[in-house]
């Protein structure tokens, strides 16, 4: 069997992190954000060209440049290819990722020759819901249009990402109900399979969400007509408690793993050296 190079990265990540022992890291106390952001970045082992949206994607993917990923091309919606800053941006759109960057562009150019031209592996989004086949709400909490529970900040660059990325991760804060849904309030960025229902417009490029990384573990998809299905859990945490924590029956695999825990090294980086101020390890 031939291994392929995103495989090959994929094992020696693997290897790396068997080397921390549970001893190397009892007590100290592991945050629900730095285990996303850990887990976040060592999915991008591999990948080339990733299109990193606002929190925790842009610390995880700068994460994977130090580590899984150190020659992955960061993009940005601002209009920052190639980005490589010195210190920790505070949003997508801030002026330290332009030094040492492969190029800065109008966002029309940006969405235009570069989402829409399928040049992007992965769009590291997050999302206020998420519905069992990776259709994301960003735009509002509730069923009243005019008068919602939450307004929520809209698209930005999700829907393009959705539609000319090759393949989407998703990285949730909290596992709940609330957030996994059987049905969306209001459907932002539509995957594959509910774009061809609705048969109008283009199709995403793409096969759309398949990884979704969340505080319980880590859920997985690859075809257009699958569901997401729980393929990890982190150390601790019980199935079953995930299945209740979905609103839909959510799919178990038979090869259920348990994520490894962060390594002393992955933890430092974080720390110390990428978000020392704690921009968005909160």
């Amino acid at each position: 069997m031939t291994l392929s190079a995103h495989d090959i990265a994929v094992i020696q990540t693997r290897d790396e992190v068997r080397e921390a022992t549970s001893s190397e890291i009892a007590g100290d106390e592991v945050t629900s954000s730095e285990l996303l952001t850990v887990h976040s970045a060592r999915a991008l082992a591999g990948r080339n060209v990733v299109f990193a949206g606002h929190g925790l994607p842009t610390l995880a993917v700068s994460l994977a440049q130090h580590t899984v990923a150190p020659d992955v091309e960061i993009v940005y919606e601002s209009g920052v290819t190639g980005a490589r800053p010195p210190a920790m941006p505070r949003s997508i759109s801030d002026s330290i990722l332009v030094p040492g960057a492969a190029s800065v562009m109008p966002m029309t150019h940006l969405f235009n020759y570069v989402l829409q031209g399928q040049r992007i592996d992965v769009g590291f989004l997050g999302a206020a819901q998420v519905d069992k086949y990776g259709n994301l709400n960003s735009t509002l909490i509730g069923e009243n249009w005019e008068h919602p529970d939450s307004r929520l900040p809209g698209s930005g660059g999700a829907i393009e990402a959705m539609a000319g990325a090759a393949e989407i991760f998703l990285v949730m804060r909290r596992h709940t109900p609330r957030t996994f849904v059987e049905s969306l309030d209001f459907v932002t960025s539509p995957g594959p399979k509910k774009a061809a229902e609705a048969a109008v417009g283009s199709m995403p490029a793409g096969v759309g969400v398949t990884h979704v990384i969340t505080d319980m573990g880590i859920m997985t998809r690859f075809a257009q007509d699958e569901e997401l299905t729980l393929t990890a859990v982190h150390p601790g945490v019980d199935p079953a408690e995930v299945v209740r924590q979905t609103g839909w029956s959510l799919q178990v695999s038979p090869d259920l793993e348990t994520t490894l825990p962060p390594t002393p090294g992955e933890l430092a980086l974080l720390r110390e050296t990428l978000d020392p101020t704690r921009i968005y390890l909160r």
